[in-house]
């Protein structure tokens, strides 16, 4: 009787590395979403019947009183890949975007985007490009301008869960490098480490940890060579339930800030934040507060200030 040892399972494809710019983005997200101290903010998304999608955002900020818009239709024909998107916002800029993907080479996405202000005649064209498969992430836009073309490229290799990027920018004009920024990583499903060093002057980590499936935690350290400067922050988020959501930062300025989110059904949502900063050479605090009930065509804010 022969044996014949069983062969071994295949093994799962290596997953797709982030861009660069995404690398850190979990701990970043904890620190940043759902928070938006001073700053009202209402996006609304629909699309046609016809598959035209339409996106219209507005924001006023309420230190300043600037009131910013815009308004962006795409139009995507999957049959070739191809992704239409017209742009245009209150600084009167417009803007055309066309984007092919997976069609020249699986993996491969390639972009022309291009803009013109009619109150100042002023013209920008950009071409994109992205390469992604496994173990690797590839990136290379070229800006063009009068002075001369800047070229930004990036690369992100993964393997096992470790992952290692670089990102540099070299601006023709000055024939120098004007970005070189390095990043190391390690990811698992609850657990993502980042750190990264910027022009060999900046160094930065962060921590992304899911404690359970209702609890996030991240750790943000940042500091700068030839300098004392060190930040630090502790961030959290915790889902209450499936509709209610608790976020709460701090940092070693003494920023303290918290936030409530509850859905009150689709489409509509309450959101409570507030933020705590001490004034400058005193013992007293000034606090942020704002309250926002949104509709899809709708958002009432409140925001108050008060100082002893």
């Amino acid at each position: 009787m022969t044996y014949t040892p069983a062969c071994p399972p295949p093994r799962p494809p290596m997953a797709i590395p982030p861009s660069y710019a995404d690398l850190g983005k979990s701990a970043r997200d904890i620190f940043n979403k759902g928070y938006g101290f001073g700053l009202v903010k209402l996006d609304v998304k629909t699309k046609s019947a016809s598959g035209v999608e339409f996106t219209t955002s507005g924001s006023s900020n309420t230190d300043t009183g600037k009131v910013n818009g815009s308004l962006e239709t795409k139009y995507k024909w999957a049959e070739y890949g191809l992704t239409f998107t017209e742009k245009w916002n209150t600084d009167n800029t417009l803007g055309t975007e066309i984007a092919i993907e997976d069609q020249i080479a699986k993996g491969l996405k390639l972009t022309f985007d291009t803009t013109f202000s009619p109150n100042t005649g002023k013209k920008s064209g950009k071409i994109k490009s992205s390469y992604k498969r496994e173990c690797v992430n590839l990136g290379c836009d070229v800006d063009f301008d009068f002075a001369g073309p800047a070229i930004h490229g990036s690369a992100v290799f993964g393997y096992e869960g470790w992952l290692a990027g670089y990102q540099m920018t070299f601006d023709s004009a000055k024939s120098k490098l004007t970005r070189n920024n390095f990043s190391v990583g390690y990811k698992t499903g609850d657990f993502q480490l980042h750190t990264n060093v910027n022009d060999g002057s900046e160094f930065g980590g962060s921590i992304y940890q899911k404690v359970s499936d209702n609890l996030e935690t991240a750790v943000n350290l940042a500091w700068t060579a030839g300098s004392n400067s060190t930040r630090f922050g502790i961030a959290a988020k915790y889902q209450l339930d499936s509709t209610a959501s608790i976020s709460a930062k701090v940092n070693n300025a003494s920023l303290v800030g918290v936030g409530y989110t509850q859905t009150l059904r689709p489409g509509k949502y309450f959101l409570n934040e507030s933020l705590l900063q001490p004034c400058l050479g005193t013992q007293n605090y000034r606090l942020w507060f704002c309250s926002c009930m949104a509709r899809l065509h709708k958002c009432n804010c409140l925001y108050f200030l008060s100082s002893e």
